[in-house]
């Protein structure tokens, strides 16, 4: 299950292991798209393995704001606290399998 995380607590939910971050908007068309396929990578993996996290970026625009996303969706997966991968716009399953298979 996705996890919902807020400016407050970003740091402490992704500075560790490999996190996959949602930025996205209730009002964002193409962000209701990338759900979904998001449920059902973080049904496929275990949160040992990666954890992915959602942000509403109306709802907490500090954290967005920091790492410069100015388009959404946009998804951000870090290892250990580092930014390795940026992905702007809807991503297949496959795609983003892909993105995470190559840090485990």
């Amino acid at each position: 299950m996705t996890q919902v995380i807020t400016d407050k607590e970003f740091s402490t939910e992704t500075d560790s292991g490999l996190v996959l971050i949602d930025f996205w908007a209730t009002w964002c068309g193409p962000c209701r798209m990338q759900s979904p396929i998001l449920e059902q990578l973080s049904e496929e993996y275990d949160e040992s393995e990666v954890k992915i996290a959602k942000m509403d970026v109306d709802e907490n625009p500090e954290t967005p704001a920091s790492f410069g996303i100015m388009s959404i969706p946009t998804l951000l997966l870090k290892k250990d606290g580092e930014v390795v991968e940026k992905a702007v716009g809807v991503h297949s399953k496959e795609q983003l399998r892909a993105m995470i298979e190559k840090y485990l």
